[in-house]
């Protein structure tokens, strides 16, 4: 794990120490004191983390055989999800504790070495007794059997019965395929009821910054899991435990190790985040190595709208950052195809991107293509299908399949094995008397079938709608006024040209893909504006000279509201309308979030702009909010400003 740490091109950010300078004792590794198969000692070579064993007797199909091993540890220092004594004091974050057993599957052995990054394992069930201070609390996977013997928050007994200053942790996980637990001597432990009788649990240390948070956190959870229920499938266990520890977050069989020092957004974030994986990876267990984009793309979809619901953050595009961020890795020259092995990503940005942003992109996008109302119906016949399996992508096409009635090997094969982007152009539009001519071009290698929306000066809408034939079918309207389907549009024409009837109408713009579901990665050609809409935007000139700025200041007027100021001066010139936008390092740390919010703020100033008679001055409009508004609340308090001006 060392050496890929460092011979990466990029470092891994998420790696705080370099694992080199650990002292002996600081060093985690596990020990196979010896292996046998009924009762026989095995013969055994390692292999770096692989033990490689040759039988003593064959295994046939649909045959079994009782393996038994001695094996030793020593817990590391927390590097890397697992360890003693996290930079939170946790004492101790036991995941990936024991030899697992390696799967056969249809494409062979899966016996990759865990790098600090994804793994695979294979279902079972673990009966586990852990001997352990009468001081610690314990968290783990599975059901504890002794609650009464045990006390710690798992009954009414406060202390437990212990022989020699030990107690006894009696634990079943049946169906699970990892078994990680917790301990800390400072653990408080609550239990808040979830939907459909599950306990929910919570460990977190006994820390006057923090539990406030963690008691904040307990009703979310438990609604967090009442919309996964209801959007996938019921959560198949009676226990979920959210429980401080690790390096970050990590998921893992009915629990959760997350860091608890966070401003409660953030922990409400990570706990989204990680208590989705329960469906995407601890049910439906596609192979992390092979598909990590499966379960880490389509957690990050369906959290970030769950958390957008239980929060109540009103985000009418929530999963935005997934394609901003998504097109930046596209235009990078970084990026590999999803399909690449989890370990064997060039660039720790590709494989983050890659997994977590662009998978979420993925299953949003499929959306476009077959209906946001079919995704809906796709995900949860994919749950009850293949739930306690190891789905791959193919297994997800087919059910999307069969439920759209919409052929998707084109989209999983362009989207997943290559690096081809989507990008489409408004080429050209001829109107006529009573026609306009509109073509459009495919620049992008990635075909799809297009919305289209045109807007005309009487304030009239029509949408358009262009299939490509590798559909073999079409979408339902998803929008509130009716649509007219167009012919196909093969792949192998660069070009397609159409006619509408306008009468006296004219157009005054087109917009490719309203909903902005479409992934296309330059979206400024996805929009036509008429003539007059042209004149507009060009009248609005940028702030730049640093004299101006100072005008601005000492002579300006300053009109206030709860998120933004503006300074206004009248031109010289008479004739254009100069602004700048400022968003402060101070308010919004992250850069992406500062030019996320400027992007905003520079579209609201152009579309309020010819509404409004405030030509002939220069504006400074300042972001004074710590929070990060989407746009139609941007837009909004922006027309406030524009009004006093």
């Amino acid at each position: 794990m060392a050496v890929r740490n460092k011979s990466g091109a990029d470092k891994n950010t998420r790696f705080k120490i370099d694992i080199d300078t650990l002292k002996p004792k600081d060093i985690g590794k596990l020990t196979v004191l010896n292996l046998k198969q009924e009762g026989v000692l095995i013969e055994t070579e390692l292999s770096g983390t692989i033990l490689e064993v040759s039988l003593n007797k064959a295994i046939g199909p649909n045959q079994s055989t009782v393996f038994s091993m001695d094996f030793s540890g020593q817990v590391p220092y927390m590097v890397r999800r697992a360890g003693k004594n996290s930079k939170e004091n946790v004492a101790l974050s036991m995941a990936q504790w024991f030899p697992k057993l390696a799967e056969y599957d249809y494409d062979g052995w899966n016996a990759e070495p865990y790098l600090g990054r994804e793994f695979h394992g294979v279902w079972g069930s673990y009966d586990v007794e852990l001997f352990i201070d009468k001081k610690y609390t314990v968290a783990a996977s599975g059901i504890l059997q002794n609650p009464e013997e045990v006390g710690h928050g798992y009954s009414k007994t406060k202390k437990g019965k212990s022989k020699k200053g030990l107690l006894k942790w009696h634990f079943i996980a049946n169906n699970v395929h990892d078994f990680t637990w917790g301990a800390d001597p400072d653990y408080i432990h609550d239990i808040y009821p979830g939907p459909n009788n599950v306990d929910l649990h919570f460990f977190y240390k006994n820390d006057s910054e923090i539990v406030e948070n963690w008691k904040n956190l307990q009703p979310k959870t438990a609604e967090l899991m009442a919309f996964f229920n209801n959007t996938i499938g019921p959560y198949p266990y009676k226990q979920y435990s959210v429980v401080q520890g690790g390096d970050g977050g990590m998921e893992y069989a009915m629990l959760t190790l997350i860091t608890g020092g966070r401003e409660f957004d953030g922990l409400l974030g990570v706990t989204s985040h990680e208590l989705a994986h329960s469906w995407f990876q601890h049910v439906l267990a596609t192979n992390e190595m092979k598909h990590e984009w499966m379960d880490e793309g389509f957690t990050s979809y369906i959290a970030t709208i769950a958390k957008n619901v239980v929060n109540k953050e009103n985000n009418y595009f929530p999963l935005e950052r997934f394609y901003i961020d998504y097109i930046d890795l596209a235009l990078s020259g970084k990026e590999e195809p999803q399909m690449t092995n989890a370990n064997r990503y060039k660039y720790n940005m590709g494989y983050e991107y890659t997994a977590y942003r662009k998978g979420a992109v993925f299953l949003s996008q499929l959306g476009y293509i077959i209906g946001e109302k079919k995704l809906a119906q796709t995900l949860k016949e994919y749950y009850s299908k293949f739930k306690f399996k190891h789905p791959t992508p193919n297994d997800f096409r087919r059910v999307a399949e069969r439920i759209s009635q919409i052929q998707l090997k084109w989209y999983l094969t362009d989207w997943t094995q290559t690096i081809k982007t989507i990008d489409y152009n408004i080429k050209s539009v001829i109107n006529k008397e009573k026609t306009s001519e509109i073509t459009l071009e495919r620049i992008g290698e990635i075909p799809m079938p297009l919305d289209l929306l045109i807007n005309f000066d009487d304030g009239s809408q029509e949408i358009y709608y262009i299939p490509i034939p590798l559909m073999r079918g079409e979408k339902e309207n998803p929008y509130l006024i009716e649509w007219s389907v167009l012919k196909d549009w093969p792949w192998a024409f660069p070009e397609y040209t159409f006619k509408i009837t306008t009468d006296k109408r004219k157009v005054s713009s087109i917009i490719i893909d309203p909903t902005m579901l479409m992934a296309d990665v330059n979206r400024e050609n996805n929009l036509y504006l008429s003539d007059n809409w042209k004149k507009i935007i060009i009248a609005l000139h940028k702030l730049k000279k640093k004299s101006s700025f100072d005008n601005l200041f000492k002579l300006g007027k300053r009109f206030n509201n709860d998120h933004f100021s503006v300074i206004t001066l009248k031109n010289n010139d008479g004739n254009s309308f100069y602004y700048a936008v400022i968003v402060s390092k101070k308010n919004i740390p992250l850069a992406v979030n500062r030019n996320k919010i400027k992007r905003r703020m520079r579209q609201a100033v152009i579309e309020l702009y010819s509404k409004f008679d405030v030509s002939h001055s220069s504006n400074l409009f300042i972001y004074n909010s710590k929070e990060t508004l989407e746009f139609k609340e941007i837009q909004k308090k922006i027309s406030l400003l524009f009004k006093k001006l």
